[in-house]
């Protein structure tokens, strides 16, 4: 293996590939347990509620802005750290769709700095809504 990233300053394909790699299993664990956290939370609260599907409950306002999930998040309401797993798991490829960018950057990669880009910017303009 050749020498770390932090000492050399080179971005060679084999740490573009470990960091990837690295922060692909890292956002899916992270988001998986903190979704596992609100489902316990939730469960804890309302467990033994029995569920009622003749009336249809729609999405609480608290839970359509990402910073309102964070901030319900950090208040330890159930939903709200459910979404946010769901929030981190949504972000994880995005970040490494971003992360391969940066990667292509610092190599001087212009054919792929240009795919990678369009790919960043139609991820980034679908999940804004802005096409809806």
């Amino acid at each position: 293996m050749s020498e770390p990233l932090w000492r050399t300053g080179r971005w060679s394909d084999e740490h573009v590939e470990l960091f990837v790699g690295n922060l692909l299993r890292w956002g899916v664990i992270i988001a998986a347990a903190v979704t596992v956290v609100g489902g316990a939370l939730f469960l804890s609260l309302h467990g033994g509620r029995i569920a009622d599907y003749h009336v249809f409950h729609g999405q609480p306002d608290a839970l359509k802005s990402v910073s309102n999930v964070v901030a319900n998040a950090l208040r330890f309401q159930p939903e709200a750290v459910i979404q946010l797993g769901l929030l981190l798991l949504i972000a994880t490829p995005i970040a490494r769709v971003a992360l391969s960018l940066l990667a292509f950057v610092k190599q001087h990669d212009r054919t792929y700095i240009v795919v990678t880009a369009i790919v960043l910017g139609l991820l980034l303009y679908s999940l804004t809504g802005a096409g809806a």
